[in-house]
Parts: structure tokens; sequence; C-alpha cells
């Protein structure tokens, strides 16, 4: 690089005109620029906030730049406000192996170390539960066509709604264009959904998680969906979009910013396309930037969050002494459920016979039942296909129920069947004890479960 070029390029950093140093620098063609330019256009990028074409840089470089300390610390900068906390930790480590001692190494290697723990906890919960979704599912599954779903009663219909979020149905230049402009192919459920309303505000808003947010100790809420499009506020290309939240609110650069919450920007959903790629099928992630932008995954793809949306009475109830009127949103009635109380725990354990709800040591619950008796005539109607009414069978059930009923349990609640007991188990109690209220509920009802079980397989 020429001294001159380098002295001006010095000058802007220090005077943070970042963006001079990046237009300076696009003047000379690519082929011209050595190691040191663009390193230099690396660093303006990661201080711009531009950390995907940051990282693009650093690695047109990495052949030379892998050895050396400040290469590896762009990288592991950039890898980190991307929330590839797992690639910023490796990066950072080399860089202070390279260079021991190193302050700003040391304190992105202390921020990082326990983001990248969780991002690997959530990875493999993500992995077992699509690969369980996988065992279940069909090849010819019309699942990503959300084709099996009620739409009629999921949208709220107000002014408010149709003035800030609605859109008129998306063509297919138009997801071509958003795709193009955010850089992330679209879920085809999501595009699905928009095509029967393109943005809007559900009715049910609220998603149960397994820890707890800045909203609640149990669940998320959402203001709306946005649509695709650009002439509403609160569409993807919007005024509020996902663009924006990205550069103006400094969430990190994950994916798509799919939702809003009522924290007025505090919070939002993404689809998270760190595990799959730009042109995979990303997960549905809680981005909370009061917690120093805490990540909490939520679900493993956008039906099974759509699918998975609550009442906030649903999370009322698992704390108070009667469900939500109505019940659930499925129709099955919620069983109250308070921990605090033995007399409470009586009654749910009254309401769930034949089923016994087991502790193990507050570590662990599970529910179970002594396969053969109960409900002997449901699976006497498929004796001829070879249901016994065995454990296993009775897992095959829950399998059907918990797919369809209860979605969002789908990797909490796990099944361990043998030939005489049917078992549920999770180390989530409350998540348990919804499940097991909501099927014995399901198994009262005489349409329903025959119903589930006729889609049943035999294990």
């Amino acid at each position: 690089m020429e001294q001159e070029l380098l002295k001006q390029l010095n000058q802007w950093h220090e005077e943070d005109e970042y963006e001079l140093i990046i237009r300076r620098i696009e003047q000379i063609p690519a082929a011209e620029r050595d190691y040191d330019t663009v390193n230099h256009l690396a660093r303006a990028l990661n201080n711009a906030e531009r950390y995907r074409e940051a990282l693009q840089q650093l690695q047109l470089v990495a052949a030379r730049g892998e050895d050396e300390h400040l290469w590896q610390y762009r990288v592991g900068y950039a890898c980190y406000y991307l929330a590839r906390y797992d690639q910023a930790l490796t990066a950072f480590e080399k860089a202070d192996r390279l260079e021991p001692g190193d302050e700003d190494t040391n304190n992105f290697i202390d921020w990082t170390r326990p983001k990248a723990e969780k991002m690997l906890k959530d990875r493999q919960r993500h992995l077992a539960i699509v690969e369980a979704a996988q065992r279940r599912q069909s090849a010819d599954s019309d699942r990503a066509q959300l084709a099996s779903f009620d739409w009629s009663d999921f949208w709220e219909e107000s002014s408010y709604a149709m003035d800030n979020y609605v859109s008129a149905p998306p063509t297919e230049e138009l997801i071509a264009s958003i795709e193009q402009e955010l850089g992330y192919k679209l879920p085809a459920s999501y595009i699905a959904l928009m095509r029967t309303q393109n943005g809007g505000i559900p009715l049910k808003t609220a998603y149960p998680t397994e820890e707890p947010t800045s909203w609640a100790e149990n669940h998320i809420a959402i203001t709306g969906i946005m649509g695709i499009g650009r002439d509403k506020t609160y569409s993807l290309g919007g005024a509020l979009g996902s663009a924006f939240m990205i550069t103006e609110w400094g969430y990190p650069d994950l994916g798509i910013v799919l939702c809003d919450c009522p924290s007025a920007g505090h919070d939002v959903i993404m689809l998270d396309y760190r595990l799959c790629g730009p042109e995979g099928e990303p997960s549905v992630v809680h981005v909370d930037q009061e917690d120093d932008y805490e990540i909490t995954y939520l679900a493993p793809d956008f039906e099974t969050f759509v699918r998975g949306l609550k009442n906030e009475e649903f999370f009322e109830s698992i704390n108070e002494d009667e469900p939500p009127s109505g019940g659930t949103e499925t129709g099955i009635p919620l069983v109250s459920v308070s921990a605090d109380t033995t007399a409470t725990e009586s009654i749910l354990e009254e309401r769930l016979k034949p089923f016994m709800l087991v502790d193990h040591q507050g570590k662990s619950w599970s529910v179970i039942l002594n396969a053969g008796i109960y409900k002997a005539e449901l699976f006497a109607l498929r004796e001829d296909e070879g249901f016994e009414g065995n454990g296993y069978d009775w897992a095959s059930l829950a399998s059907v129920f918990l797919e369809e009923q209860m979605p969002e349990l789908a990797g909490i609640v796990r099944f361990d069947p043998e030939a005489d007991m049917f078992c549920a188990y999770s180390g989530n109690k409350e998540a348990l004890e919804a499940f097991a209220a909501g099927f014995k509920t399901a198994c009262d009802n005489d349409a329903l479960i025959q119903d589930l079980f006729s889609r049943a397989e035999l294990d």
C-alpha cells in the first residue's frame, strides 16, 4: 500500500470517518488490493457495523491472515456482532494464542464464552427437535404449506392492523425483491401464511419459553407479524422493518426481524439462519436488546412458531386456581396447575387418573400409564393393523397429540415407553403437567381422540 494512502486511511480512522475509508478503498480494483488494503477495508466495515461485508473481505485473505493476531481478532469481532458466537470464540482464542495478554481480546473471550455455550445447547435442542419431526413426517407431507391449519380466526381485525401491518398479497416479483434486499430466502410456510393475509396482528400473541426473558418467566409476547412488502410501517422492508431494526437498533444480523414486541423496539422475534445458511429453513428466536441482545431459542421453524402461539391466559392459568374461560385455542380446556400447593397437586393427580405423575427428586418428572386397560376400545378400532394398546401404541398416539395440539412442547416433553407402560418425561415440570392435562382431556373426548388416533403410526 502506498504510504500516502496509508497515512490518509489512518487519519480517517482516527476521525471515525469509516465510510470515507470504505469508499476510497472500493475505488481500487479488487484485483489490485493487497493484504494490508483488505485489512483496512475490513476494519472500517467492522467499525461501520457492516459485519457481513467485513467477514467476506477477511475471508479473501484468510490464507495469509489466519496466523496473525489482528486478522483473527477482526474475524472474531465480526462474528460476535453477527451472533456467530461459536466462530467468534474460536477466532478470539486463536488471537490470544498468537498474542497472549491483549486486553481487548481477553474481554471478548469473557463476553463470548457463555454465549457460545448457550448457542451450542440451543443447536443441540434444535437438531433433536428437527430429527424427531422428520421421523414423524412422511415424505409427501404438506406441512410447509400449512394446509391443515384453520386460519379463519387467526388474525385480529382492526383499523390499526390494516394501517400499519397489512399489505396486498405479495407477488413473486416482490418476494424475490425482498429476499434479495434482506439477503435471506423466506420460509415457504411464512410465504404461505402471507398469501392468506400479508402481515397483521394475531389474536394469540404469546409463545412459551423454557427460560425467563425480560417479558415474563415462561413466555414472550408479540405485537404483530410483519408482511412481505415496503409500504407498511411494520413490513419486512418498511420504515420499522428488518433492516431498520438491525441497522438502527443494533440487533445482530443473524437473519430477519419478523415480529415486533410490546416493548416498542427493545425486544424482537427473528428468523435465525445461523445454523441453516441464507437459503435454508431458519429457526425462530427472541432477541432482547435490554439484556445485551440475549438470544432465546423458541421454535425450529416458522410454522411451529405460529401454530404454538397462545393467549396470555394460557400462561396465567398455570399459576392460578381456575383455567381461563373457553379453554385453550385447541379447544382443550387446560387443567389448572399450581406447583406451590399440595391441594392443587392433589386435584391435578385426581384429574390425570389413570395417568400418574412421578417426581424424580425435583430434577425431572414423568407421567406414566400402565397400558392395556384404559381406552382399550380405542385401540380395538385398529386391532387388525396390529395396535394392541401397549406402551408403544400409547406413545404413537401421544406423539400425534403433541405434534398437532401442543407443538411448542416438542423437544421439551419426550417419550420412553415400554411394552407394558407408557411414559412421558421432561425436566420442565410445568410443560409436562400442561401436556398431561391436555392429553388426558383429549382422551376423554371420544371424537377428538379417535381423530388423533386415525393418524397414529404403528411403532
